[in-house]
């Protein structure tokens, strides 16, 4: 049994630094797609061959559950790729960020912004534009219940983390 593991062992050490040293495979260009993966990631398709590898294998796996998602959930993820996509890189760059911020908040704390995106995507939707157009000041107290969430992204997430939503955000 220790001569096994042993084995084992001495087996990870020598092989490890090699696995690790091998470069993963390219991700596709946009003509290397499927037809399916292109349809599905058509608003992408302009940019597709200057985003990383990172956000490429992100979109892909986004493509590759697609079909399985509910059509709601179908619908929610094209309008947030096309939402996302008129994004300048500054703007991605600020929902990834506060993307971040909200992954490293307690339980509690992401709860109650849960609660409070909930309660602003309840309101009507003249009166959400309204709140979305007040500038926000940087040193604001604490926004009453109704107002969105602090950190609440442009798009709901980005696509990097959320499979449903571009994400986690994700390109460029």
């Amino acid at each position: 049994m220790a001569k096994a593991l042993f084995a084992v062992a001495l087996w990870l050490c020598t092989s490890l630094p090699v696995l690790a040293a091998t470069p993963q495979k390219k991700p596709p260009t946009w003509g290397e797609l499927t037809q399916e993966q292109q349809q599905i990631l058509a608003p992408l398709a302009g940019d597709w061959d200057n985003l990383e590898p990172v956000r490429k294998r992100n979109w892909i796996g986004i493509a590759k559950r697609y079909p399985k998602m509910k059509p709601d959930e179908q619908v929610r993820v094209q309008r947030r790729m096309q939402a996302w996509v008129k994004l300048t890189p500054k703007e991605r760059q600020a929902a990834r960020e506060r993307y971040k911020k909200l992954e490293k908040l307690p339980p509690d704390k992401k709860q109650e912004l849960k609660q409070q995106w909930e309660e602003y995507n309840r309101l009507p939707e003249q009166e959400r534009r309204k709140l979305g157009s007040t500038p926000r000041k940087p040193a604001a107290p604490a926004r009453p219940a109704k107002s969105p969430p602090e950190f609440a992204p442009p798009l709901a997430a980005p696509p990097e983390t959320n499979p449903v939503a571009p994400a986690s955000p994700t390109n460029r």
